[in-house]
């Protein structure tokens, strides 16, 4: 697990630093993961590449597939098997995306670097040889690791129970090593992570019990303690559970977590789903680990849905490369949010913008003012296209001008609360970012259409740049 302080003498993959990273070239191409688990349609999950050069030809629109070997998957998050971690190592080179399928288990490996715009299969770690060895399933996030090897947290064991969850260690050939937490040290429940290694620092978040999610949400499993509300800090690179943040009813089930970009600050933020705050956690002059509620997105009233009020449900952020913006979605409400985090204390709303979501006209869902007028969002077309879902997985280009956008969570849910996207699926958007002033703006002249597929429509979520993605990379 060493190799922070080896890796680092000329050049490797990625950027020195982060601001070196949003001087970089403009992406041309975003891959993008594409599900039909839980649609209804027996087609295998995709890999779909966008042409996003809006001086190419195929501006906008998927140029080539990549379908996995198997059906039944749900491709989720992706990550690389080099990033700027090993910036110094010249031996190490980003050419590997990694795959985790939340449902199935399996861990795709795929090599973009041979031919950027029709990445090929590179190798399978089938779900049998990671329960053999390590007893995980479920696998969600996958972060490279200085050393070479790569590390994805997963989320139960093979039938479900939280108690199983942990960290899955793949070495540099994508053979499984074993887990990366020391025994005894698993986390009360798995999600995301970021590890901070001039603090010695990873920490991870909570969704639930997969036995609970994969069924859809309910109120019940909440009850019955199935879902998170807990930070778990890890010693890094060793991991010894060291310290538990209960973020009681303030942050339940927190899921996307990043630390800044900057590799010597000590802060960084959560976004809690169900009770839709961002909490930013710190570290305190005793060394241990604090938290508060940075941001909060009231629940609103509303008429004709399963609930009296309705949360934003807060599901990905991101943070700008320089640590001026952070940018983060309501899934449910519909909006996309931008705040400046120049005080990382008192974050400021720059910019919002509404593309999507249950309240928008046209839906029976309404909300309720506090003097009992109704309202709704205002939501354009974009090209004819009425946007559908609530917005969902974000990515930031790396001069932090253009806001990419999908709308699948998980096809359970996306079945119970947008059942639409079972019919006419996901698609992408374009927003354009005012990063000197703060603002956001809906581009018209980007819409990617992941309904108009050749085998029927799906659900679009996670994306990655080849090559220079680095939002996600961390800095050592």
């Amino acid at each position: 697990m060493g190799g922070e302080s080896e890796c680092c003498r000329t050049a490797g993959p990625g950027y020195g630093t982060p601001l070196e990273a949003m001087s970089g070239p403009r992406e041309a191409l975003l891959y993008v993961t594409c599900v039909y688990t839980g649609t209804g349609r027996e087609k295998p999950d995709f890999l779909a590449t966008v042409d996003v050069d809006p001086n190419s030809p195929t501006y906008s629109k998927v140029i080539q597939r990549l379908s996995m070997p198997y059906v039944g998957d749900e491709l989720h998050h992706s990550g690389w098997n080099a990033c700027s971690s090993c910036h110094g190592d010249p031996s190490a080179d980003r050419r590997f995306l990694i795959l985790p399928s939340l449902v199935s288990g399996r861990v795709y490996v795929i090599n973009t670097k041979a031919n950027p715009k029709a990445p090929k299969l590179h190798k399978v770690v089938q779900p049998e040889d990671i329960v053999t060895k390590t007893g995980l399933a479920y696998p969600h996030t996958s972060h490279c690791l200085a050393s070479g090897d790569i590390m994805i947290s997963c989320l139960g064991d093979r039938d479900g129970n939280a108690e199983g969850n942990g960290f899955l260690l793949l070495d540099s050939e994508f053979n499984v090593k074993g887990r990366w937490e020391k025994p005894g040290s698993s986390p009360l429940f798995g999600y995301d992570f970021w590890y901070q290694p001039r603090h010695k620092t990873m920490i991870s978040s909570s969704w639930g019990a997969p036995a609970a999610f994969t069924k859809g949400f309910d109120l019940q499993h909440l009850a019955d303690g199935l879902y998170g509300r807990h930070l778990h800090v890890y010693s890094w690179p060793d991991g010894q559970l060291k310290q538990t943040m209960d973020l009681g009813n303030t942050g339940l089930i927190p899921l996307e977590i990043r630390f800044l970009h900057d590799p010597s600050k000590d802060t960084g933020y959560v976004g809690c789903a169900l009770t839709s705050n961002m909490v930013r956690f710190f570290k305190t002059e005793d060394g241990s680990w604090s938290h508060e509620v940075a941001i909060s997105v009231k629940p609103l009233k509303v008429q004709n849905w399963i609930l009296p009020e309705m949360p934003g449900l807060i599901t990905d952020f991101l943070i700008s490369l320089d640590d001026r913006f952070l940018y983060f979605v309501n899934w449910l409400h519909g909006d996309v949010r931008q705040y400046n985090i120049e005080d990382p204390k008192n974050p400021v709303l720059a910019g919002q913008v509404w593309v999507g979501g249950l309240l928008q006209k046209g839906s029976p869902i309404v909300a309720v003012t506090e003097d009992g007028k109704t309202w709704q969002s205002d939501v354009p077309e974009i090209q004819g296209h009425r946007l559908r879902g609530g917005p969902q997985m974000i990515q930031l280009s790396l001069d932090g001008k253009r806001l990419y956008v999908t709308n699948s969570l998980f096809s359970t849910w996306d079945r119970q609360f947008y059942p639409e996207l079972m019919e006419k699926g996901s698609h992408m958007l374009q927003i354009d970012v005012d990063t000197e002033k703060g603002g956001l703006k809906i581009n018209t002249n980007f819409f990617v259409d992941f309904g108009a597929e050749p085998d029927g429509p799906s659900l679009a979520h996670e994306m990655r740049y080849p090559g220079g993605d680095c939002t996600s990379d961390i800095w050592i």
